[in-house]
């Protein structure tokens, strides 16, 4: 710890000051039981040319996503990004080492997080869209809390906020951990058999603060009941739709049916799928949130000579960490990567995200119908739409076939037994997105056509 410290010459004269005669004074409140007395099991200091060559070995024991024939999704997609976009993003003017705040922030970084705002309001329908958030689990989070902040005086079921069953795990617990502190109570809507909200018992949520569900929701299924959520819930009651943005290319936008907060995963617009991250979520909603919308909001106004000027607006950074009387926990954005986004959606314009939806859509048909060719493996939900993926149920657990497709080097899906409660280990999810060739469906159907035979086999010895 002294070789850490600044000033060594000073060192007694700092202890002193604090009231200390040496650094085991200063740190006496440390329980022995914790302290370290032998060195970490580090190797010896290595030169530049060593570490690189051990960053290079490590490194090298990743499979990279696009190697071999992909489907995985459930949240990722791996879409193409205009190589323009990695250009223009790293260009000094917008390549930062930190997040920028008030006043530094430029003119031009404004504009363009204005211009990102613009299209993710014009994307979803609704008027005010904010500069991002962390991912789409903290957005979905921060709106169940912003509607129970906005809604809560008026409900007849105070501080209850109602989400739909299946919900992947990583998202369910981090809008409980966001609901704990405020003593929110979450309750779950069922679907119906064909994989679609029961409304019948969506009136249950009537009178409640908010009723989160997803479009397409997380099996994949284009769920045509949402578009009469909003009238049976009430006016009074926010409706709150997660959504696959890519999908707003074909599918109504939320904001038209009803929805009065639109939340969901940008990854899709303008970076890979990286490892998991880093991310940005999307925060779109009515005039009535907009006071309690977390995050930060750009504006756009004329400066003193009347031209065009942008700034910050309706909140400030200092609204937002005034700890428990805070708007949110979030005070800050992914200013660069929503940036990113935004110059992808910029490249795409309107016909370029509907070829690109139309794209992914035809990816997972073309995908689906390979693999329901094969006997023994069928949807989850039949004779509904499905949008860059599905579910099927298989005769042997997920894991065996992903395990036998892997070998093949074939990244089959995702085991939804993994990411979901009470979902049954047979069930596997499978994602098509336009990076997805007729060889690779052509190497995922014919992997489960030898996974399927090895199972006869067995049974058969």
């Amino acid at each position: 710890m002294v070789d850490h410290l600044p000033n060594l010459g000073r060192e007694k004269e700092m202890l002193h000051a604090m009231g200390f005669s040496s650094i085991d004074d200063l740190f006496s409140d440390i329980p022995d039981s914790v302290k370290r007395e032998s060195p970490l099991d580090l190797p010896p200091p290595q030169t530049e040319e060593e570490i690189w060559a051990d960053a290079q070995r490590l490194l090298g024991a990743n499979v990279a996503i696009n190697s071999r024939p992909n489907f995985l999704g459930a949240g990722l997609y791996e879409n193409f990004v205009p190589s323009m976009v990695a250009a223009m993003a790293t260009r000094g003017e917008f390549l930062t080492a930190y997040t920028p705040y008030q006043p530094e922030v430029s003119q031009g970084m404004l504009q363009a997080l204005w211009e990102f705002q613009t299209m993710i309001s014009e994307l979803v329908a609704l008027p005010v869209s904010n500069v991002s958030m962390y991912d789409a689990s903290t957005a979905a989070a921060e709106a169940l809390n912003c509607a129970v902040r906005v809604n809560n005086r008026k409900a007849t079921q105070k501080n209850v906020v109602y989400v739909t069953k299946w919900l992947p795990e990583h998202r369910l617990s981090v809008i409980e951990n966001y609901t704990m502190g405020g003593d929110i109570e979450i309750r779950t809507l069922d679907w119906n058999e064909d994989g679609m909200i029961d409304l019948v018992e969506a009136e249950v949520a009537a009178g409640a603060c908010a009723v989160y569900v997803e479009q397409p929701n997380p099996f994949g299924v284009i769920d045509e009941n949402l578009s009469h959520l909003k009238q049976i819930i009430g006016e009074n009651t926010a409706l709150i739709v997660g959504v696959n943005a890519t999908s707003l290319g074909v599918i109504e936008a939320p904001g038209n049916w009803g929805a009065d907060i639109v939340v969901g995963e940008g990854q899709a617009f303008g970076i890979g799928a990286t490892a998991g991250g880093p991310l940005y979520g999307i925060f779109a909603c009515t005039d009535k949130y907009i006071r309690q919308m977390p995050g930060r909001i750009v504006g756009k106004t004329f400066d003193d000579n009347g031209a065009d000027a942008f700034t910050l607006t309706l909140s400030t950074r200092e609204q937002h960490i005034r700890r428990h009387k805070a708007t949110s926990n979030i005070c800050s954005n992914e200013t660069l990567i929503a940036l990113m986004g935004g110059m992808h959606m910029a490249l795409l314009g309107p016909m370029g995200l509907e070829k690109l939806a139309c794209r992914n859509a035809a990816a997972c048909q073309v995908t689906m119908a390979g693999v329901l060719s094969l006997d023994g493996i069928e949807l989850l939900f039949n004779d509904v739409g499905a949008y860059n993926e599905f579910t099927v149920v298989l005769p042997s657990s997920a894991e065996s076939a992903l395990a036998h497709l892997d070998g093949l080097g074939v990244n089959g899906g995702l085991a939804l037994c993994d990411v979901m409660v009470d979902a049954e280990d047979n069930w596997l999810h499978i994602t098509a997105t336009d990076q997805t060739t007729s060889d690779d469906v052509e190497a995922l159907v014919s992997g489960l056509k030898s996974w399927l035979s090895s199972l006869v086999a067995g049974v058969a010895a």
